[in-house]
């Protein structure tokens, strides 16, 4: 009988190891509301107060060929406000496309394409100062769905209302495209 005992403990014990383990790999997929970023003009950015919307991050610079992409993405802003937070934000990693100060940048944005879509401070996007956004949106052990890389300027990320990753789209695709706008529906 001592020896029954003994099994069914060891059993148990194993059995609170994997659910412990399971519980603590649910925990790893942090959340994308907790996530610490600035404004263009070093105020925070609280990210709970887009809970309930989608979120459209987009790594955005003022002298890339996807530049134009600005215009369309105010656009796709004003037509989906009521559901959508787009987010730009400002990256000078790819061809050194983005040299401007948060003033130039700002002025910029808003002269060149009516932008009033909120903008972040300047960041890095991959490397070994990738910002803490980033990373959770590059990384499926913190986001819960896909790994990915950003390739260039205007790649664009999908948030759901809930704050879970829905998507990524290389720059080529457009802001109106049928498949970022399919999933505001």
């Amino acid at each position: 009988m001592n020896k029954l005992k003994l099994v069914e403990l060891s059993i148990l014990l194993v059995l609170i190891s994997i659910t412990s383990h399971s519980q603590i790999k649910k925990n790893q997929n942090m959340s994308l509301y907790a996530i610490e970023i600035n404004t263009l003009d070093e105020n925070p950015i609280n990210l709970n107060d887009y809970k309930g919307k989608y979120i459209l991050f987009v790594n955005v610079a003022s002298e890339c060929g996807f530049t134009g992409q600005y215009s369309d993405l105010q656009k796709l802003y004003d037509t989906y406000q009521d559901k959508l937070m787009v987010i730009g934000v400002p990256c000078n990693q790819f061809g050194s496309q983005e040299p401007g100060s948060a003033e130039q940048i700002q002025l910029f944005c808003s002269k060149n394409h009516g932008v009033t879509f909120l903008m972040t401070e300047k960041i890095d996007v991959k490397g070994k100062d990738q910002h803490p956004l980033y990373k959770w949106l590059t990384d499926k052990e913190l986001n819960g769905v896909k790994s990915t890389s950003v390739k260039w300027n205007f790649q664009k990320y999908l948030i759901d209302d809930k704050g879970a990753f829905v998507d990524y789209y290389y720059s080529i695709t457009k802001p109106l495209s049928s498949k970022i706008t399919r999933q505001l529906k």
